[in-house]
């Protein structure tokens, strides 16, 4: 390969190293400044619980608290998760490009080791030989010509391997600190991973004192009430938004001034695949016992009657939890008796909400497919539960008339 094109590619190597370490560390930049924000709200919350707890053993306030700040660990060690992977993909380019750059060198080195090796051999006597036993004129300027642009190339040769590798010992020392990012990811990863254990374990404990007071059972009932009309607040505020996308979308096309769709970056099915697949779908956890039906439910403790906007699965802490169709998860948040929720956006203006996640697996935006795993369930403060809505725009649905009967499969 002539020396040119080698020179070329290390230059095209070296640039495509470049950029992507441009890059990277515009993600360090925004993962830093997500992680910081995220450790502020932990502080926060870690203030409210100390004031909380000095002023009352156990109250639902308290726990309200510990749930937050819980969500929010998870959230941060999920971050951490994924720049680590970023940061583990980022480190074997770099070990790529030095492999590379190495070869380059040892060709480059084979290279001029050759010229060497006849320049000491013939030396410029050998040139000067060269040139007196031309038999023209012309000949004699060729060969004077070839000699220069030898010469030439003898130099670009040395350039080269010098820049080889000064490039080489960039990525070393870039690999240097990309390593001791990981070690430190790796360490502090492991840090919040048993602060969110050490809070879980404490939650427990809350909890199961809270479950011993009767007033805070009532209270809950309350609190039900309360997160239901937030429930539909929050669904109001995802079809206003979708309606103000579809205006934009209008909006760009009339532009445009063409009448071709939009693209969109939801997977969602064709108009009316939802409504066809009325009661086929897939239950979002496996097994448990139905303990809550949609509509109005009385309280076996209290004998008040509330409605259930939804229907309650008893089932163990960390079952796995699916998204029961195709689509785009348009909301993560945290609700008082939701708990940890995730609302999943399809076809037709259909929302499915998956709440009391101990833990969440997806983030805003993502596009889910039927049986993603996106978390697994937690407890309510009747026990280990999940919950599950179903939503036509505003209205809500009785999931059981959308999902499979369960005495036919559970999933």
């Amino acid at each position: 390969m002539p020396i040119a094109r080698i020179a070329g590619c290390l230059a095209l190597l070296v640039a495509l190293s470049c950029t992507h370490g441009a890059a990277r560390q515009d993600q360090i930049k925004k993962k830093q400044s997500q992680l910081q924000k995220l450790r502020k709200e932990i502080n926060d919350y870690e203030k409210k619980i100390k004031e909380k707890e000095k002023k009352e053993r156990a109250t639902l306030d308290l726990l309200e608290n510990y749930d937050r700040q819980s969500a929010l660990l998870g959230k941060l060690v999920q971050t951490l998760q994924q720049e680590e992977q970023g940061l583990v993909s980022g480190i074997d380019s770099t070990r790529n490009t030095i492999g590379v750059l190495n070869d380059r060198i040892s060709y480059l080195k084979r290279h001029y080791a050759n010229y060497v090796a006849t320049a000491y051999k013939y030396g410029q006597t050998y040139d000067l030989e060269l040139l007196l036993s031309s038999k023209s004129i012309n000949q004699a300027l060729i060969r004077s010509e070839y000699l220069k642009r030898f010469s030439r190339q003898r130099k670009q040769d040395i350039d080269a391997l010098s820049s080889a590798r000064e490039q080489r010992e960039e990525q070393s020392d870039l690999l240097e600190r990309e390593l001791a990012e990981q070690r430190d990811l790796i360490s502090e990863k492991a840090r919040e991973e048993r602060n969110l254990q050490d809070k879980t374990k404490k939650r427990k404990q809350v909890l199961s004192e809270i479950r011993r007071d009767k007033k805070n059972v009532q209270k809950e009932v309350g609190r039900k009430i309360e997160s239901a009309k937030q429930m539909e607040q929050l669904i109001a505020k995802l079809i206003e938004a979708d309606r103000e996308k579809k205006e934009r979308e209008k909006k760009e096309r009339e532009t445009k001034g063409t009448k071709e769709r939009a693209p969109s970056p939801k997977p969602r099915e064709s108009t009316g695949a939802f409504e066809a697949k009325r009661g086929q779908y897939r239950w979002p956890v496996a097994g448990g016992k139905l303990v809550g039906r949609f509509g109005n439910q009385e309280n076996p403790t209290l004998h008040t009657i509330t409605q259930n906007t939804g229907v309650d699965v008893a089932v163990s802490s960390g079952t796995a939890v699916e998204a029961i169709a195709d689509g785009e998860v348009s909301t993560i948040w945290w609700l008082p008796s939701f708990g940890n929720l995730v609302i999943i956006s399809h076809n037709d203006g259909y929302r499915t909400v998956y709440a009391h996640l101990s833990e969440i697996f997806v983030n805003e935006g993502d596009n889910v497919t039927t049986g993603t795993k996106i978390g697994q369930s937690g407890e309510a403060l009747s026990g280990p539960l999940f919950h599950f809505e179903l939503w036509k725009d505003r209205d809500k649905q009785d999931p059981e008339q959308w999902l499979r009967p369960r005495g036919l499969t559970q999933r």
